[in-house]
């Protein structure tokens, strides 16, 4: 899949761009929804950073994947351009009007547009599905919410999923497991003297972490054993940390981006009240892991 920036696109008279058949929207977590938005099209749009951490800041939600899982994932789905809108407050001052006739029109030479029933764009949010109709440069295509478990399909849905620990419940909606992503530091090599060495990843600021606890999944596709939390059990001035224990691997990590994806929550972050116990406790966690990620 290629990425543009909507910068490098240059501006044409009408009917000159080449013809694209165009998704829009901010596709975070590129879940269910976005998926109906996105399919059928081979180019999509989207915005860099979210509109509202520049918009309102304070309002700004926690994302659910950063933008190099969100280009990966789109990659997988067949479309063969993704245009990125590096968004700021010019172009937050855009009208409608101007996002249709200079984006869409004269850069991207859209001949279909498809988007969800709620997306808005443009200055103070004017832009509508209802508007992209009433256009007849290009047809437009308003996919309806899309309903699991007799709830809309929302990122905001999977957020509060994923904070809560319900990993499961938010790959459903995701249509792949959850996943987050980032270098590994070194720790205290507290797992290494448990026979246990995971490689430790500190969560990116303005992205949402899973509840505290203890997950089977996976790291760079190898099947793991995934503690989130502070580890109670020991005094440390660490803070929030995901540690992955790749099962039966040798090698070293440090430095290396590691892709963690999450498949099911085992169990709460616990206080152990000896070394011995934790270790038993570790001990079961992997066998656990073993058996859900074989079946």
């Amino acid at each position: 899949m290629k990425v543009t920036s909507l910068r490098d696109i240059p501006e044409l008279p009408p009917g000159e761009a080449p013809p694209r058949k165009v998704a829009i929207g901010t596709f975070d977590g590129v879940h269910l929804g976005h998926r109906g938005v996105i399919d059928g099209n081979d180019t999509v749009l989207t915005f860099d950073p979210h509109p509202l951490s520049v918009l309102a800041p304070e309002k700004a939600p926690p994302l659910v994947m950063p933008h190099s899982i969100q280009r990966d994932v789109i990659g997988g789905l067949g479309v063969e351009e993704l245009v990125v809108i590096p968004f700021d407050r010019d172009f937050s001052l855009r009208s409608a009007e101007e996002f249709v006739e200079r984006v869409l029109v004269g850069q991207l030479g859209a001949t279909s547009v498809s988007v969800g029933e709620n997306f808005h764009f443009g200055r103070d949010a004017v832009g509508s599905p209802d508007f992209l109709r009433s256009r007849t440069e290009f047809e437009t295509r308003v996919v309806p919410l899309i309903e699991v478990d007799g709830e809309p399909v929302s990122s905001t849905r999977i957020r509060e999923l994923v904070r809560g620990g319900d990993v499961a419940g938010a790959a459903k909606l995701l249509g792949g497991p959850f996943i987050l992503k980032g270098p590994v530091v070194h720790g205290e090599k507290r797992g290494r003297e448990l026979g246990y060495p995971t490689a430790n990843i500190v969560p990116r600021e303005g992205f949402v972490a899973p509840a505290n606890g203890v997950y089977a999944g996976w790291a760079n596709e190898h099947p793991a054993a995934i503690n989130v939390g502070v580890r109670p059990t020991f005094q440390s001035a660490l803070g929030l940390l995901v540690e992955p224990y790749l099962l039966d691997f040798e090698g070293d990590l440090y430095g290396q981006e590691l892709k963690v994806a999450f498949a099911e929550r085992l169990r709460g972050e616990q206080k152990f009240d000896s070394v011995d116990a934790l270790k038993e406790q570790m001990a079961a966690d992997v066998e656990r892991t073993r058996e859900l990620l074989a079946g």
